[in-house]
């Protein structure tokens, strides 16, 4: 008889990284039934994914801030379809089903959840800021001051940014898509 310890250790690392043949497939999943979908794909042995990011919600003249979905409706599994039994996901409390192509799940082009699982911090949530910093000398990459130099004031959790560029003898506020902006040393 196998203790439950050792089925409980050998079922965690498994579950800290996906195999090097695995690759990540979408699933589709019922609306605000992504964390049940995780529990439960985890409890069978699979490898989900879900980028989170902060949402603010107003309800009845409260004001909250928590986590959520950053894809509402839709996770990442990691999967290896020549040795796991994949259609299990789709009997899945929480999952609808694996985004499909004809019979065969269908991959996630290649980096894109790695990139998610990078950006992904401490906390679980994901930070688009980039690695930019408020102070920080920063060139703008498109728009009307595209290659401008200047320095980031403030930026926002939604991805806003505000740059005071030196124009005509003074700084100059200008709010931009953080996605515009790249530090520089």
């Amino acid at each position: 008889m196998i203790s439950p310890k050792k089925t409980t250790g050998k079922a965690t690392s498994s579950l800290q990284r996906p195999g090097a043949a695995a690759r990540w497939y979408a699933a589709s999943v019922f609306p605000g039934k992504e964390d049940v979908a995780e529990r439960h794909l985890r409890l069978q042995g699979f490898h989900p994914f879900i980028p989170r990011c902060e949402r603010t919600i107003r309800h009845a003249r409260r004001i909250e801030t928590r986590p959520a979905a950053y894809f509402p409706g839709y996770m990442f599994i990691a999967l290896n379809v020549a040795l796991q039994r994949w259609r299990s996901v789709n009997g899945t409390f929480g999952v609808r089903s694996l985004i499909m192509q004809g019979d065969r799940p269908l991959p996630v082009p290649s980096g894109l959840v790695e990139r998610f699982i990078a950006l992904t911090g401490r906390d679980g949530l994901l930070d688009s800021s980039g690695g930019l910093t408020a102070g920080a000398s920063v060139r703008i990459l498109s728009g009307p001051f595209a290659e401008m130099i200047g320095r980031l004031d403030r930026l926002d959790p939604a991805g806003r940014a505000r740059v005071l560029v030196a124009i005509m003898n003074g700084e100059i506020p200008v709010d931009l898509d953080s996605r515009e902006l790249v530090a520089i040393a």
